[in-house]
């Protein structure tokens, strides 16, 4: 599950850690020796930021963005889930069970609308005919699911905008 942004404790960043952030968001597999080279920092320093960051929470996971078309047939969809019962209870229950479902790729509660926003990966339409079974027909507290299939991607960004710096 998710860290609730609303509990986490800001961090403070220079314009090293800014930097630093930058450059990995756009490509966290650079060696420390290239991605130091590139902040203008020394290795060393280079090292000591990152593991920081990676300490801090602010860098979660370094990870490699996958080519889809190139995977083979993919389905994505986009899905507003409506719960019949609204208790924190029946909230966290659902919201669990849709994290741990290997097609679900992103799950958002969101207001106002729908009470989860999912983002779903399968291959085909047959396998999307057995998720949907899984995450709302068999589910007795899913009240209505309305499904948008992406036909086409404009834009697809992992980076996060980072603050200014400090002047």
């Amino acid at each position: 599950m998710e860290m609730d942004s609303s509990s986490a404790t800001p961090v403070t960043f220079d314009a090293t850690d800014l930097r630093l952030l930058a450059l990995l968001q756009d490509d966290a597999g650079l060696s420390n020796q290239d991605l130091a080279a590139r902040a203008h920092v020394s290795p060393a320093t280079c090292m000591r930021r990152v593991k920081r960051l990676v300490e801090t929470g602010v860098v979660k996971r370094r990870v490699a963005l996958l080519e889809p078309a190139l995977l083979g047939p993919t389905l994505e969809a986009v899905c507003e889930v409506m719960l019949d019962r609204q208790g924190v209870e029946y909230v966290d229950a659902y919201e669990a069970l849709a994290v741990a479902h290997p097609a679900v790729a992103q799950c958002y509660r969101v207001s106002p609308g729908p009470d989860l926003v999912l983002i779903a990966r399968v291959r085909n339409m047959q396998d999307w005919v057995t998720v949907a079974g899984e995450l709302f027909t068999q589910q007795a507290n899913v009240r209505n699911v309305k499904t948008y299939f992406v036909m086409q991607r404009g834009k697809f960004e992992t980076a996060w905008p980072l603050p200014p710096e400090a002047g």
